[in-house]
């Protein structure tokens, strides 16, 4: 059950992380502020309609079997549903018998984000678990109000579910923050990213996906940037710290983060739920850990590490990836997270994980926690490779560091990362679909691996010096 952080019904405050599912009156009162507010430049981002908007697809536990869809409407609509269905060649999917219809969760929400001067919006939420489906089958699915009127009804949306056979093929992408201007530039970012790779099977947000946590006008822009994207291939994210409201010390999970997502539920904490995490997809184990609320709070860092411990030392998963937004390494001094390095990196070296996805710092870094891999094309007995990364166009400068395999400044990127049985292919670009930085990982059945950098790949330099004089 979803749990909203602040939900208003007629006037009525409920508790925090309560959830709602409550009949709303279709009063004028409730609804009439919309029309008064069109002059609001940003109108068609903010306000929700009776139409779906904002619909997105995430990864379940057991994404062979599910799949979770959010989508968001006016208060207008109180019951919303799910409708899916196998794909066919043609319209013959719509005969009646072949369609499963799963009334979702509502809850209301109301949000006034006063720090950017944004309006008043009242919004029902909707989600569902999709579950019993078949592995390796592509479905159709749409959202709507369940009524005869098409305008309340999304287009029918593909999406595929994994095979049960581990030795598949799949790949997913991985962006580091997108953060600001999101509409006007890192929509370009996560187009390309499709363009060069539309058969992806997920895609993964290491946190900062938007700037300010509690701004409808920068979610909507999140949400339009990806557009039918986020309706079709599914997404996974982990929280930044931009997620979290500056207003309370980013003590506070955004009040949108948990009503628009739906993620695992399988934290070891409360408050952790949707934003630590693990699931399995095909041979390799994700991981999601917190990392604001590591930072936080001592009782959060304990618990996320004896948890990360427990996962770990029951994987069965040949590969295994976390992400978290804050760098085990960082790209530059003074931007260090040593509560998270001295906690989880006994864990990461003890249970040999393979990738470690991070954000935060605006750069882009690519190394190991030792430096004996620079400059070498081979590297045998290799342990953890560390990234960062940034796709969205705020940059910060970085210094050269030990661990740096390959630095960058300057440059939105995005990565596709392909797992095939006992090899990893990583590969970064750039905004322009250049190849930017490359690697793959072949892995042993004992579990020893070896790294194989593309050179070519590593002449390839960008740095802020390059375009903007000191």
């Amino acid at each position: 059950m979803k749990k909203i952080v602040s939900v208003i019904l007629l006037g009525l405050s409920l508790t925090a992380c309560k959830s709602v599912e409550k009949k709303v009156v279709h009063d004028e009162e409730n609804h009439s502020h919309y029309s008064e507010m069109s002059n609001v430049d940003a109108h068609k981002l903010i306000f929700p309609s009776k139409a779906p908007d904002r619909i997105i697809v995430n990864l379940t536990e057991d994404p062979n079997h599910s799949f979770a869809v959010n989508w968001r409407t006016n208060q207008q609509i109180d019951t919303a549903y799910v409708e899916v269905a196998k794909e066919t060649h043609g319209p013959d999917f719509l005969l009646e018998h072949n369609i499963k219809r799963v009334i979702a969760k509502t809850a209301l929400l109301e949000i006034e984000n006063t720090r950017d001067n944004e309006p008043l919006v009242k919004a029902s939420y909707h989600s569902v678990i999709v579950k019993n489906l078949e592995p390796g089958t592509t479905y159709v699915y749409r959202v709507g109000d369940g009524g005869k009127n098409k305008d309340t009804w999304s287009e029918w949306f593909q999406i595929k579910t994994p095979p049960i056979n581990q030795d598949i093929p799949f790949s997913f992408i991985y962006f580091g923050d997108a953060q600001n201007e999101v509409k006007s530039m890192w929509s370009r970012v996560i187009r390309r990213s499709y363009k060069m790779m539309p058969e992806v099977d997920f895609m993964l947000h290491a946190g900062d996906l938007i700037n300010h946590s509690e701004s409808d006008r920068e979610w909507g822009e999140w949400f339009y940037a990806g557009s039918f994207i986020h309706a079709t291939v599914p997404s996974i994210m982990t929280p930044g710290n931009h997620e979290y409201d500056k207003s309370v010390d980013r003590k506070k999970l955004s009040a949108l983060w948990r009503p628009q997502f739906t993620l695992p539920e399988n934290a070891p904490l409360e408050e952790l739920k949707e934003t630590c995490y693990s699931l399995d997809y095909q041979n390799m184990k994700l991981i999601s850990i917190d990392a604001q609320s590591f930072i936080n709070s001592e009782e959060s860092r304990k618990i996320q590490t004896k948890w990360l411990d427990s996962i770990l030392s029951n994987n069965k998963k040949k590969w295994i990836t976390i992400t978290m937004h804050y760098p085990v390494y960082s790209t530059k001094k003074g931007r260090d997270n040593k509560e998270l390095r001295d906690n989880l990196k006994p864990l990461i070296d003890k249970y040999n994980v393979d990738l470690v996805l991070q954000g935060h710092d605006h750069t882009y870094a690519r190394g190991y926690a030792s430096n004996e891999g620079l400059g070498k094309t081979i590297v045998e007995d290799a342990g953890t490779v560390y990234a960062v990364s940034v796709s969205g166009p705020k940059m910060y400068e970085s210094q050269n560091q030990d661990w740096m395999v390959k630095r960058g400044e300057f440059t939105q990127l995005f990565q596709i990362i392909t797992i095939e049985n006992n090899t990893l292919k990583y590969n970064s670009y750039t905004a322009l679909g250049t190849l930017f930085d490359s690697f793959h990982i072949i892995k042993t059945k004992n579990g020893e691996k070896k790294i194989v950098n593309n050179p070519e790949s590593q002449k390839f330099m960008r740095f802020k010096k390059d375009f903007i004089k000191q």
